[in-house]
């Protein structure tokens, strides 16, 4: 079980704890129901209450959820590189590879996976709910939500995009400007279930670059994006001209892996408020794929 406990201020006195739970914490209707149904609890002082209760400044209002039923993601023992963990949330290093979640092509062999199986062996009561998803290709950060009141509030923060997200590619030729701003809808490609295209009638999709350093016919860039399209840096590569390392969907070369790379994660925490930072070094392979192609 998963337990959360807060004091009542007196800026909440007389709510009841229904209203208290979705305007303050940001409970959704769907989360309410499983504590109210699938063997959750709500305790006002240390006895059980429904939300329609009232609440008094320097009330303890506890809430438990219930453990979240996993029947369809195999536990696959893998080495994870850990790079923070707390109750709520876990931030991984992704190698390239290695798919985010369960899909055909990697049924038993995704981070989910793996992180299924660390759960399990640590006897933890969690799931998975990956919040920035990282392309198979794509290396680096990788932000899990523990639970699905944690990843209701981390898919918030992204919608409004307060989860920022730092890349590093290297992409094939030299741009002209150094420094820009793409700001070119995305939508999918006709005719392709998995490829994506700039398209007027795309969604909004906006990605900031830096040019880092130019080797030889190579551009190592710095990326920040603004929107989370699928695809999006990728595809926005490819409409400059200059097609991602290893990217042969998008045009660029064929490799082992995409030389694109999330470097840098920061977010405020959900629970704790801190503002949290995490970096990943660009990986060798990743910087030796112009010596390869």
């Amino acid at each position: 079980m998963i337990n959360m406990e807060w004091t009542i201020q007196s800026t909440c006195h007389g709510m009841t704890i229904g209203t208290y739970l979705k305007t303050e914490k940001q409970f959704s209707r769907r989360i309410l129901k499983a504590v109210k149904f699938d063997g959750g609890k709500i305790l006002l002082n240390g006895e059980e209450k429904t939300v329609r209760a009232v609440l008094k400044a320097g009330d303890k209002l506890s809430v438990t959820l219930p453990i979240e039923k996993n029947n369809t993601i195999i536990a696959t023992p893998m080495p994870l590189d850990i790079i923070y963990e707390d109750d709520a949330l876990m931030v991984i290093n992704k190698q390239a590879g290695v798919a985010s979640i369960p899909s055909m092509h990697h049924p038993d062999t995704s981070i989910a996976n793996g992180v299924i199986a660390y759960y399990k062996e640590k006897k933890l009561p969690y799931t998975v709910h990956i919040v920035t998803r990282l392309d198979v290709n794509t290396s680096g950060l990788l932000l899990i939500a523990k639970h699905r009141y944690i990843h209701s509030l981390l898919a918030k923060m992204q919608q409004k995009g307060n989860i920022k997200r730092r890349y590093h590619a290297i992409v094939e030729g030299i741009l002209e400007e150094k420094k820009g701003t793409i700001n070119q809808p995305i939508g999918r490609k006709e005719d392709s279930i998995i490829e994506r295209t700039v398209r007027s009638d795309g969604q909004r999709a906006v990605t900031h670059y830096e040019v880092v350093w130019e080797k030889d016919s190579y551009s190592l860039i710095n990326i920040v994006i603004e929107t989370g399209r699928t695809h999006q840096i990728r595809v926005h590569m490819s409409y400059l001209g200059c097609p991602i390392v290893g990217d042969d969907l998008y045009g660029g070369s064929t490799c082992e892996r995409h030389a694109l790379h999330c470097s840098e994660l920061s977010f405020l925490h959900p629970i704790s408020n801190k503002h949290l930072v995490f970096q990943s070094s660009i990986p060798s392979d990743m910087l030796g794929l112009t010596e390869k192609t």
